[in-house]
């Protein structure tokens, strides 16, 4: 799952953010949205982020209440100190 440095990357930018759309996601991470969207199917099928719709738009959250998720987090804020 961590194989990709896109994922690390997408999981950095909702740890750090909340939530975003794919677009958005896409434009940080530096990524194609069709490659955005691959991570975000593989990110999600291991519960460490969800979504919502509005319509056709997707906004991508950081799943707080998964314990992995929780304890990625964690690593994430002691690497940006």
């Amino acid at each position: 799952m961590f194989s990709s440095k896109g994922r690390v990357r997408i999981l950095r930018i909702l740890a750090d953010i909340g939530e975003l759309n794919i677009s958005e996601i896409a434009r940080r991470a530096g990524l194609n949205y069709a490659t955005t969207n691959q991570h975000l199917r593989a990110l999600e099928s291991h519960q460490l982020v969800t979504h919502k719709k509005f319509g056709r738009i997707r906004i991508f959250r950081y799943n707080e209440e998964n314990s992995k998720a929780r304890m990625i987090r964690q690593i994430v804020e002691l690497w940006n100190e």
